[in-house]
This record gives C-alpha cells, sequence and structure tokens, in this order.
C-alpha cells in the first residue's frame, strides 16, 4: 500500500488477483471431479446409494448395466479431469507446455458441453425421454452441472493461455 495526499491505495499484482478469487474457480471445479469420480468408484465396489437415478432408464428399466470396470473407469477419467484442471490452473506441477494444457481444457470443455447438450434421446437439455428419476435430475442437476463444468473449464483453459 502506498499513501498518496492521505489516500491509501493498494495496487494489484497478478499474485493478489490469483490469491483473491482466480484459484476458487478451478479448486472448484476439481472438488467436483474428484467427488464425482470417487463416487463411481464406490460404485464400483458395490455402493447403490444414488445409483438407480444416475442410469437412464424406459419404463422403470434402466437402459444399460454397466459393469463395475466400467464404471471404475468413468471413476478414473473424473479423476483425470480433476488432475488436468490442477495442473493447469498450477496447482500440480507436470511437464507439458501450457498451449497444450489450455488445448486439453478446450476439448474437455468441449466434451462436458455436447453432454450437457445431450444426444437428443436419453441425455441432456434436448432429450426426448422425459418423466423418470433420471429425467428429472438430468434436467435439474446433471446438464447444468456439465455445462457449468464446461464454462468452468473452459476459462481454466484460457486463464492458463493468457
Amino acid at each position: 500500500m502506498s499513501a498518496q495526499n492521505g489516500v491509501s491505495r493498494h495496487r494489484f499484482s497478478a499474485v493478489d488477483f490469483k490469491l483473491y478469487g482466480m484459484s476458487t474457480l478451478p479448486i472448484a471445479i476439481c472438488v467436483v471431479f474428484v467427488t464425482l469420480g470417487l463416487w463411481h468408484f464406490y460404485w464400483a465396489l458395490g455402493g447403490s446409494a444414488g445409483k438407480s437415478v444416475a442410469i437412464p432408464e424406459i419404463n422403470g428399466k434402466p437402459t444399460f448395466k454397466p459393469s463395475s470396470t466400467a464404471t471404475a473407469a468413468v471413476g478414473l477419467v473424473l479423476l483425470l479431469c480433476a488432475a488436468l484442471v490442477a495442473v493447469t490452473a498450477g496447482f500440480l506441477s507436470l511437464a507439458l507446455p501450457r498451449w497444450l494444457l489450455s488445448w486439453l481444457c478446450y476439448a474437455l470443455a468441449l466434451v462436458l458441453h455436447a453432454r450437457a447438450i445431450g444426444e437428443f434421446r436419453m441425455v441432456g437439455f434436448f432429450k426426448r425421454v422425459r418423466g423418470t428419476h433420471f429425467a428429472r435430475l438430468a434436467t435439474a442437476v446433471y446438464s447444468p452441472l456439465c455445462l457449468a463444468l464446461s464454462i468452468g473449464v473452459f476459462f481454466v483453459g484460457f486463464g492458463n493461455a493468457v
């Protein structure tokens, strides 16, 4: 702080900017990805809480039954998404060029955005199957979360590129 003419002023540096808010976004994104990843591992190990509303359904029957291996693989991918965001934000160190980390974030943001839009039948904002437990949660939680993560991951990648 400097005082000129009795007025106190604070000049923010890049470090101040990172400390006062820019790190909040990647931390929040990482927490969401880690939570979702661990939840998938819980399901892969036999847990059942929330599992019945995690799979699209038609006439009360799940459209597919993922194996424990597939569920664990999804959990691993979600943890890798958290790692990408953490590395891009500078929380973890990995010897990759900044431009590559930014482009990986852009690719992840695009995938998340596509998931939010959906495949026009069972998942996403524009799904045709409605009225099921999954469909209601997809509209209220899953698709908005994917859209929010998409936007957040894009900004993490963009913040790394500048």
